[in-house]
């Protein structure tokens, strides 16, 4: 059974590599497929669309923009350490 899901999760990962349209359905997608909760996928959908309404980035778009963020304030607090030091 789980030989079954990594096949078919590479198989729509190496298929849908360029759709940037379907990747918004492919965790709730793998969601459904994993769990055979149709609610839960709908869930996730939905939020997903929700966050990209609210702030114009999908959730994977803005967890790299808030850890690029963190990355810039830890160079910037230790250049401030090495000048007072």
């Amino acid at each position: 059974m789980i030989l079954k899901k990594i096949f078919a999760g590479l198989f729509l990962l190496f298929f849908l590599n360029g759709c940037v349209q379907s990747t918004a359905l492919l965790g709730p997608a793998y969601t459904l497929a994993s769990s055979g909760n149709i609610y839960q996928a709908g869930l996730s959908y939905g939020s997903n669309q929700a966050v990209k309404e609210i702030t114009g980035k999908s959730p994977t778009e803005n967890i790299k923009s808030f850890v690029e963020d963190k990355k810039l304030k830890v160079e910037e607090e230790e250049r401030y350490l090495k000048c007072v030091k």
